[in-house]
């Protein structure tokens, strides 16, 4: 965060300087004692289960310059800290973050959707640090309180900012929107995610069309063309729209090969000579989202070169499709969440993955959350998709126990575990060098303690 006085903290929330020196200056803001020093700001938050009012000794015991807080316990002695009273803290984080968002000269990127948003933004910021400097949102920190970190904490030579923006409830993404105020959106695509919540597929386009809504005239929006949404986007938004796509698209990706250590195809941009690349990382559903950063690259002038050099040397946050190699076995490690695309998707990634003949395909699954009355539905269609690609699945929980179910219907092999511990067990008794496994499961689910209890050395 650029330096701040004090005294327009206070005027940017809308608070009251109960204590402390007006004209000292803060230099960044955090929501968790554990990350404080001199020059920080730190936001008494509420929750369900807990209030970080409980914590202020800790804020004043890092050093921190300021907190800002809702009401001031007895007996609390603030030292040296500034106090700023306000009427909600999570309101005055996210005026904060608008009023700073205004003062920055920067280009600001919005990405949402029902699936690949960490994974876009991970090839997003890749591509674009071949020429920027870029700060883009960490993990997934991509909600109401993460989003406004992600902002305030963008510096003074920061050129773009890649911010993720998720929601799970209508409303949710046109107020990340306006703090972030985007010139550039991308749609990843539109599934059944929350669907618990917000109860069909339209009304969750609806809510990510948000960002399309956002966009101004001067500004670009990317879709996927194998997004059956696209065209409503493309009619909600005052933007120039770019597709892009596997084989289609003025950005699109074509002679496809894909391989246990990644992805390589050639890049197509705007119908320039092809440009090969690989990507680090199997699936054609993330083909799709190089591609969509690709196309982001394009919109701020990058060349095929130095968007390809990008797409090449990309890190994924953990847990989006890692591969690695324990004893002869490739682990793919998609453990990080999942809904019913991101699950078929993995799905169609491990049934293309090549093993010899005498070798075995396992997937390992868990609950999909967040369905409501579709969770059923959802988990039996995953097991016989599971059972049609000839992949053994493995179960792990009650709430997974319909995809075992629904693979079986098919005839599939399928194994169903009440436990972590026996499900690890299984996979160390019956997986060969050769085999290739796949985990999978939303976060609930924790389906990495099964993989690293099965092969603990990753």
């Amino acid at each position: 965060m650029k330096k701040t006085p004090i005294a327009q903290i206070v005027e940017a929330v809308h608070g009251t300087l109960h204590c402390g020196d007006p004209s000292a200056e803060i230099t960044s803001v955090s929501t968790d004692t554990r990350s404080l020093g001199e020059g920080a700001a730190f936001f008494a938050l509420k929750g369900e289960r807990f209030d970080a009012h409980d914590f202020l000794d800790q804020a004043v015991e890092k050093q921190a310059t300021a907190i800002i807080v809702e009401r001031v316990p007895e007996g609390f002695n603030a030292g040296g800290c500034a106090v700023i009273i306000v009427e909600d803290a999570l309101t005055a984080l996210q005026a904060l973050a608008s009023w700073y968002r205004r003062t920055l000269d920067v280009e600001v990127i919005g990405i949402t959707g029902s699936n690949g948003k960490t994974s876009t933004k991970d090839f997003t910021r890749a591509v674009l640090e071949q020429k920027f400097s870029v700060n883009a949102t960490k993990g997934n920190l991509n909600n109401h309180i993460g989003l406004p970190l992600t902002v305030l904490n963008t510096e003074e030579h920061h050129q773009v900012c890649v911010l993720e923006m998720g929601m799970n409830h209508p409303g949710e993404i046109a107020p990340l929107c306006s703090i972030a105020h985007p010139r550039i959106g991308i749609i990843t695509n539109i599934g059944t995610a929350h669907i618990e919540y917000m109860g069909s597929r339209e009304a969750i386009a609806e809510e990510k069309g948000e960002l399309a809504r956002a966009l101004g005239n001067d500004g670009v929006l990317l879709v996927s063309a194998a997004c059956d949404f696209a065209e409503y986007f493309r009619s909600r938004t005052k933007a120039r729209t770019i597709v892009v796509g596997n084989g289609r698209g003025l950005v699109r990706a074509e002679d496809l090969k894909m391989d246990n250590t990644g992805s390589e195809f050639s890049l197509i941009v705007d119908e320039e000579e092809p440009i090969r690349v690989k990507i680090p990382v199997v699936g054609r559903h993330m083909i799709s989202n190089a591609l969509l950063a690709a196309g982001a690259g394009y919109a701020l002038g990058m060349s095929k070169e130095e968007i390809a050099k990008g797409l090449n040397s990309v890190n994924l946050t953990s847990g989006r499709l890692r591969t690695f190699d324990s004893g002869g076995v490739t682990v793919f490690d998609d453990t990080y969440n999942a809904n019913p695309e991101s699950m078929k998707a993995a799905i169609e990634t491990l049934s293309e993955v090549k093993v010899t003949p005498s070798s075995h395909r396992y997937v390992v699954l868990g609950q999909m959350a967040e369905l409501g009355n579709h969770a059923d539905n959802a988990h039996r269609e995953v097991g016989e998709l599971a059972a049609d690609r000839g992949l053994i699945v493995l179960t792990v929980g009650d709430q997974a126990l319909a995809i075992s179910e629904g693979a079986a219907s098919k005839g599939g092999e399928a194994s169903h575990f009440n436990t972590t511990e026996s499900a690890a067990k299984w996979l160390q008794e019956k997986c060969v060098a050769g085999d290739a496994v796949l985990f999978k499961g939303s976060r609930a689910a924790a389906m990495e303690r099964v993989m690293h209890e099965a092969f603990p050395n990753k």
